[in-house]
């Protein structure tokens, strides 16, 4: 009979969510090549790309702070930000990167984000914070993976969970955290003394990977384990009261929570998890697969970059091969109206790459605790799609970036945004694929191969200035991740005006190649009527 009601509110309220999909990735300390803790992030969908460092501070009693709805999608076409009320400041706030979904804190605390929905029975309008709201606040107020995920969960508990389910990836020097959170379901009100969301975070074994790719992946806890597992105190009532549990069926917070098995996430999963663990030989078409696996090698940041631009080359589900492909072997695959799908096909049936085209931008963090956070937290932040980026370091001390990344509009084409320029170039490409996505390659590698080659020594330099005057190794630090980002920004201009010739009219440098056999033949070339 309740889950009756809960239906009907649902279907009344409606509780609309926007959810474009993203993917996330761990590794442990213990799993990596340098002893760093990672975590990866793509935000994909229209999402706000602009890159801010926003001062921490000290704050006098009596402060609040301003909360808001749709803060991901500030500055996106068509989209709102909805002030929602105020609560208390803290005394002091750490400095942060904001974005879509803000990523990193001066103490060298990393997030990666992905969206899992839920079940719709859990959403609860009434509800202050929606998941990036709660990644400002953490990121301002914790100065560990563990303390930011218990301030995130505290708050949402207090004001009221109000989005859809979200898993947030949360990594600090030594520790690797998954955090799910959902609503607490239609009937919470602001002042029950009822907790305003369901969470639980699980913490990974250090010499192991995780995968997160748009569906909960937490199955079992035990609270009693604190090292491992932290959770909301309703996170086995509300599944009962919601009638998601029996109460008789092992808890799993996945099944209660958000059960979802689709290929669109599923293969996902399997893909990372056999790039990076290939002995064990998982099954593509399996419907779960466990939370952490230990990897066959050490991982490195420059391993989980190209991970980030896999289209499932070389497997059976290859998105730059066969005629889905084209002529010319892209792997993009845009999403399908209801209408126009063939019958009997209601889902969208493409598969679902780790790199998109519709891409905001894409993170690589590293921390590292042998080095001071100003300099040990370090994320490589890209523009646009994962294919066609460069991989910037910003070190998590610096007090700025290039007004190119911090600004731009995405409602007409802006050449003042670092943004565009990686859009445009990511476009352009799409009229042939094969041909662009080689110069792009050759492009971003050597900037990667440089920045990565001239890590340790512009390191040890900033450690040197660090140990004699930190405020000097904070200037350099920013400088330099400046220098190389306007660098970057400028060549990739200047691609885009050459690529626009390379590719003019279907010629490639001016020079007549036409189709491949194989597409001619596929497509019925020379069957006309013509004689």
């Amino acid at each position: 009979m309740r889950r009756a009601l809960i239906v009907m509110l649902v279907l009344i309220v409606g509780y609309g969510v926007v959810a474009m999909a993203c993917t996330s990735i761990l590794v442990g300390k213990d799993a990596s090549v340098d002893g760093s803790t990672m975590v990866t992030h793509t935000c994909d969908g229209s999402y706000d790309a602009r890159l801010q460092v926003i001062p921490g501070g000290v704050h006098e009693e009596g402060e609040t702070v301003s909360i808001y709805k749709g803060l991901c999608q500030a500055g996106i076409p068509g989209r709102t930000v909805q002030y929602v009320g105020e609560i208390p400041q803290v005394p002091e706030t750490y400095t942060y990167f904001h974005t879509g979904y803000p990523f990193m804190n001066e103490h060298q605390v990393i997030i990666g984000e992905t969206t899992w929905s839920g079940e719709r029975a859990l959403r609860n309008s009434q509800g202050w914070m929606t998941i990036e709201q709660l990644q400002v606040l953490g990121l301002q107020r914790g100065k560990t993976a563990r303390e930011v995920i218990q301030i995130m969960g505290e708050l949402a508990e207090k004001y009221g969970y109000g989005d859809g389910g979200e898993g947030l990836t949360v990594i600090d020097g030594d520790e690797a955290w998954l955090f799910e959170i959902c609503g607490p379901g239609p009937f919470w009100s602001p002042g029950s003394e009822e907790p305003g969301a369901v969470w639980v975070a699980q913490r990974i074994p250090d010499d192991h990977v995780l995968v997160h790719a748009n569906r909960s992946r937490i199955g079992e806890i035990d609270l009693e384990n604190t090292d491992y597992f932290m959770a909301s105190p309703n996170v086995y009532s509300t599944a009962q009261e919601l009638e998601l549990w029996d109460g008789q069926e092992p808890f799993l917070f996945y099944a209660a929570y958000g059960p979802k098995n689709a290929f669109y996430n599923t293969r996902r999963e399997w893909r990372v998890l056999d790039l990076l663990a290939p002995s064990l030989e998982l099954d593509p078409w399996a419907e779960r697969y466990p939370l952490s696996v230990k990897p066959d090698k050490k991982v490195s940041a420059q391993d989980l970059m190209m991970i980030k631009r896999d289209h499932y080359e070389g497997t059976e589900f290859d998105l730059t091969v066969g005629l889905a492909a084209g002529p010319f072997g892209n792997p993009n695959r845009y999403a399908t109206p209801a209408s126009a799908r063939p019958e009997g096909i209601n889902y969208d049936g493409w598969e679902r790459a780790i790199s998109m085209f519709r891409c905001s931008y894409v993170i690589v963090g590293q921390a590292r605790n042998w080095m001071p956070d100003a300099i040990g937290g370090v994320v490589w932040f890209g523009e646009d799609a994962p294919h066609s980026t460069v991989y910037i370091p910003f070190y998590a001390g610096a007090t700025s970036v290039p007004e190119s990344f911090s600004q731009g509009a995405r409602d007409f084409f802006d050449r003042s945004s670092a943004w565009w320029a990686f859009n445009h170039v990511s476009n352009l490409a799409d009229l042939r694929y094969n041909v662009a996505i080689e110069i792009i390659k050759e492009e971003y590698t050597k900037f990667e191969t440089e920045f990565l080659a001239n890590q340790p020594l512009i390191e040890k330099v900033a450690l040197d200035l660090y140990a004699e005057n930190p405020e000097a190794a904070i200037d350099f630090i920013t400088n330099y991740s400046n220098g190389l980002a306007n660098r970057v920004v400028d060549r990739w201009w200047k691609l885009a005006d050459e690529l626009i010739y390379t590719l003019n009219d279907g010629y490639v440098d001016g020079k007549t190649v036409g189709y491949p056999t194989w597409w001619l033949e596929a497509v019925g070339y020379g069957d006309t009527t013509a004689r």
